[in-house]
């Protein structure tokens, strides 16, 4: 199978994943900048999954790029992924709603480990596949980043029942550690276009 539909797929469920989540903010009643008040919570956490939402995409994108051949042990590892995105816009709405609750700060950061852990079996399962020898395998190396993100989740969610900005720092570090483009797959792909 060819990776095309897969990437297709995958474009379709992150933007559709992004359009639920911004249709959750609801338009004030009011005229006045005081009624946007109540909505800050909201905005803020909006913002936070939309950059983590496009930290996926853009990583997805790039990892695709080092397949050659999708399996079916792909295919349902992608669909694993996909699975604890799409509940991004729920947990995204829920912390929001209750301006960052103890329960709700932690459940967010449950959403985000599962989705670490889903990615990185995506990217363990495309190794396998491709060979240790592959782009992918020598692109991601040691993997640190991808290592002390599910440590600092973990950290968030234990956090979120002392306070929950607490579990807001962890949860913004792992994202600004991230926010900057990974380039190991791209100059990866360049040095093997080289050779």
């Amino acid at each position: 199978m060819q990776k095309g539909r897969l990437e297709a797929f995958s474009d379709g469920v992150l933007a559709i994943v992004i359009t639920i989540m911004v249709l959750e903010i609801k338009v004030p009643h009011g005229h006045e900048l005081a009624d946007l008040k109540p909505l800050i919570p909201v905005v803020l956490s909006y913002i936070l999954s939309f950059i983590y939402l496009g930290i996926y995409w853009n990583n997805h994108h790039h990892m695709m790029h080092t397949v050659k051949k999708v399996s079916g042990s792909i295919l349902w590892a992608n669909l694993h992924l996909l699975f604890w995105l799409s509940l991004v816009p729920f947990v995204t709405g829920w912390m929001g709603e209750n301006n960052f609750a103890n329960i709700t700060m932690a459940l967010y950061g449950v959403v985000l480990l599962m989705s670490a852990i889903a990615y990185f079996i995506l990217q363990r399962i495309i190794i396998q596949a491709h060979g240790k020898d592959g782009v992918l395998a020598r692109a991601v190396g040691n993997d640190l980043k991808g290592k002390l993100s599910p440590i600092l989740y973990i950290l968030g969610i234990a956090s979120s029942w002392i306070h929950s900005w607490i579990a807001a720092t962890f949860y913004i570090l792992v994202a600004l550690m991230w926010l900057i483009p990974d380039k190991r797959i791209e100059n990866t792909l360049k040095e093997t276009e080289n050779s």
